[in-house]
Formats: structure tokens, sequence, C-alpha cells
């Protein structure tokens, strides 16, 4: 695909039609517009019988010229350069800049498409197709347009995997105000497509991304560790850091954090459900997938009570807004704390984050 780029050096993402599916797009228009010529001729040839050999010329003439050549430009000016047969493959006529074709582009190409199209039956059409960079013909190259597909497939979307069971918790103390915005890009790029690089080549990056982020926190990785799960393990408490600062503003704010849409609580530390009404109970449940802790202290709406439960330690210290009730059970730590690693933990961990655990 050739980039597109405008002379505000603007690089578009457009992409340029191919000749079959123009020349497809190309037949339609041409049983449509064949047909209908050939309607309207017999229907004037009817209905001018009576007329001498100059006017029947005439008319056919000017049959000629607004059917077959002033109805496809009209069909491409109101309809900013999508004919029948363009509608029906997905393709579009727009400018060289981008932008939505007028009278003037329609009509050079309409003109030259009858020396190009018609009269050489598309000989001309194809070579010029065929020879041009973004497949132009010759009538797009004088009017300054370009046939370009709008029914692009949407990629896929890219998730950051969670870090290892074994690293949860294990980055709660790192100082990460020093890391760049330009750093934390270019590791979610990383990690969202480590799996389509070469082993070597995506152990080396991996390296120096974590190289870079151990310089801009000034606290060495911990040992024995991949550098791919370090990064997500750092990138996961950056995550879990910015969540309870959301949540801890929102709470202050007298309301729970919504999406600012449809009004729907954001995903939890860990990317878990979480609920929270200003005259009801929150609760809070990390099933253990980054295992990001959630800070006590939380204050609760209007005689409610909000209990957190992370990853296997039920803590919580609710304060009340008015009048509220604050419960707190500080209490029994499960059998793994965050960043402990369980027997049955590792296995599981490993096959969902893709992350092994170190020998």
């Amino acid at each position: 695909m050739s980039a597109l780029v405008t002379g505000d050096a603007v690089v578009l993402g457009l992409q340029p039609a191919r000749l079959p599916s123009r020349a497809l797009a190309l037949v339609i228009d041409l049983v449509v517009v064949w047909t209908a010529y050939l309607l309207v001729s017999i229907g004037l040839a009817v209905a001018t019988a009576s007329l001498d050999e100059a006017a029947v010329m005439a008319v056919s003439i000017a049959t000629f010229l607004l059917v077959l050549v002033g109805a496809p430009i009209a069909v491409e000016t109101f309809s900013q350069g999508r004919s029948l047969g363009k509608l029906a493959c997905g393709l579009r006529v727009v400018r060289d800049d981008g932008g939505p074709i007028r009278f003037r582009h329609a009509l050079v190409r309409g003109a030259i498409g009858v020396v190009e199209i018609l009269m050489s039956f598309g000989v001309i059409a194809c070579i010029a197709s065929l020879v041009s960079a973004r497949g132009r013909r010759i009538g797009d190259v004088f009017a300054g347009t370009l046939v370009v597909r709008e029914r692009v497939q949407a990629g896929r979307p890219m998730v950051v995997p969670p870090p290892p069971p074994w690293l949860v918790g294990r980055f709660s103390e790192l100082d990460l105000s020093g890391v760049p915005d330009d750093l934390w890009l270019a590791i979610r790029q990383y990690l969202t497509r480590m799996r389509q690089l070469d082993p070597a080549v995506g152990w080396s990056i991996a390296e120096r991304l974590a190289s870079d982020l151990v310089a801009c926190t000034g606290t060495p990785a911990p040992e024995r560790v991949p550098p791919a799960a370090y990064l997500a393990g750092v990138v996961s408490e950056r995550q879990a850091r910015d969540s309870r600062r959301a949540f801890a503003a929102a709470a202050r704010a007298g309301g729970p954090p919504t999406d600012g849409v449809s009004g729907v609580l954001p995903g939890g530390v860990a990317g878990g459900p979480m609920a929270l009404g200003p005259m009801a109970d929150a609760a809070t449940e990390s099933g253990g997938t980054f295992g990001g802790a959630v800070p006590n202290g939380m204050p609760a709406g209007e005689g409610g009570a909000a209990g957190v439960e992370a990853g296997g330690v039920d803590t919580a210290g609710v304060e009340a807004d008015r009048g509220g009730t604050a419960g707190v059970e500080a209490g029994r730590t499960g059998a793994a704390r965050a960043g402990d690693v369980a027997e049955g933990g590792e296995a599981s961990g490993a096959s969902v984050t893709g992350f092994a655990p170190p020998a």
C-alpha cells in the first residue's frame, strides 16, 4: 500500500483500490449504463420515426452524450465518487488529499473515460492502472483523483497480557514517577506484539526496554525474572495505581467513577468487576489476574459500607461520609499473599499469561 501524504505532511490511512475490484465495479457500471442507453435509444427510435435522417442523428448523438457520458458524471458528482458499481465493491473516488470529489473532477474523469474506456473497451484504462503505483487511470491522473477502498477490515484489538502470578505485588514500592511516557508506550507496544516477534529479536527488545526502565526507576530488576515478565509486572503496577487514583478522586467527588458515556464503572485494579452506589455497599473482587491491591481508607457513600477483598487478603478500612457505618475487617490472610507463589498458581498463571515462572 502506498502511503498518501497531504500538503500538510499528514499521512492518510487510505488503501488504493486494486485492478480486479476496479474492473468489477466498472463492469457493473457499464452494464447499467448500456442497458439504460439501449432502452432510451429504442424509445427515441420509436418516437422519432417520422423525423428526417439529420434529426435522428442529432438525437442519437445527444442520447449518447447524455446517457453514456453525462449520467456517470452526474452520479459521481452527487454521490461524491460512489457509483453503483463502486458502491457494490466498496470503492470510492476521492481527491489526492483524501477529500470528496466535485463536479470538475467527475467531468475530467468522464470526458477522458470516453476515450480510454468506451472507445478502447477499457484496454487503455487497464494498462494505465497496471503501470501506476496507485492503480490510477489516465482520467484519475488529469483529474487529481484516486479510487480507494472504503471497506477495510478492522484490526484486532491489542491487549497487554497480565503478569504472571508469581510477580504480583513485587513492584508495589517501585518509584514510577521518573518513567517517561514514550517509554511506557514502547513497553505497551512490545507487550501487545511480543508473540508476533521472533524469539531472539523479542528477547533483545525486552532486555533493552527493561534496562531503560531500570535506569528510570533506579531499582534493579528482580533476579532470574525474564525481562518480558518484568515489563508486564511494572505495567500492571502502573495500571493499578492509576485505577486507585481515579477511584479515590471519584469517591472524594461523591460519586463512583464511570466511563463518562454509559455510566458503567470501569474495571477494577486488575480489570475485575467493580460496583459502587451511593446508598449501597461497594465491593471489589480481584481474581488474581494482576493481583493489585486496593487502598484502604476508601470512603463509603451515605449510610453505606465498603468492603474490599483482593487476592486472598481481606482488608477494609472504610470511613463513612455521612451518618454511615464503617466496618473494618482486617484479617485472615490467605495461604498466598500477593507476590507469593502457590503450587497450582504458577502452572495456571503460565498458561493464562504466557509467562513461565523462573527456574
